[in-house]
């Protein structure tokens, strides 16, 4: 049956996996060689750092993209079904859910390949500069959780109806609103604020997107 599923969830997202993952290979390697042809004779300590924070958001935003893609996906046959196929199978509903889930992880440790391939070949061919280390387990494991929990979140959202959905986005989209009109009247309530240090920060559950994401560091 996991097979079945598998192959199921792997149509339907093959083309943009292979984005996703062809994104994470290639974020390490063309800024290797970005900052390889602007520092032209040899690598600067302080210049590289700065230059790996300044494309560093990447690898937590395509780590987000990964868990959407294949959470949007595993769901998609069924809400399109009506979730017939889901109802008409000898198997009680968590189990359903739980094959669909772990699916899902086999999927995603595709683009997490691709960018250990690129950490990779950046951390043994790159000439880092003394005082510096490449982090390619660190970095790739990094990723591998976060696109784990975003891939958590949106399965979780998309497990449920389009009404879900569309609740959590209203809800989402009222606190956007309820924030532009307190600062439009001058109050000094940070609704988004307190949300996002909760969400984002220790303990919240997408610590993992915050920080620094380099792939060389001291």
């Amino acid at each position: 049956m996991l097979r079945v599923i598998l192959f199921q969830q792997w149509k339907g997202s093959r083309m943009l996996l292979f984005l996703a993952g062809l994104t994470a290979f290639a974020v390490p390697v063309v800024s290797a060689s970005t900052y390889s042809w602007r520092a032209q004779s040899s690598w600067d300590p302080a210049g590289l750092l700065l230059f790996g924070y300044a494309v560093g958001f990447l690898y937590p935003a395509i780590a987000a993209a990964t868990g959407l893609i294949v959470a949007v996906t595993a769901w998609g046959p069924d809400h399109r079904g009506g979730h017939v196929y889901a109802l008409s199978l000898p198997l009680p509903r968590w189990r359903y859910a739980g094959l669909r889930f772990v699916a899902g992880v086999v999927l995603i440790s595709a683009p997490v390949f691709m960018l250990a391939i690129g950490t990779g070949l950046v951390a043994l061919t790159a000439p880092i500069p003394e005082g510096l280390t490449a982090y390619p387990v660190a970095l790739t494991a990094r990723f591998a959780l976060a696109a784990l929990v975003a891939y958590g979140m949106f399965f979780a959202v998309a497990a449920g109806t389009t009404r879900t959905a569309a609740t959590i986005l209203g809800v989402m989209a009222g606190l956007v609103a309820l924030q532009v009109v307190l600062t439009a009247f001058g109050a000094r309530v940070n609704i988004l604020g307190g949300v996002t240090n909760a969400l984002f920060n220790w303990p919240g559950p997408f610590d993992i997107f915050g920080g620094r994401w380099l792939l060389i560091d001291v």
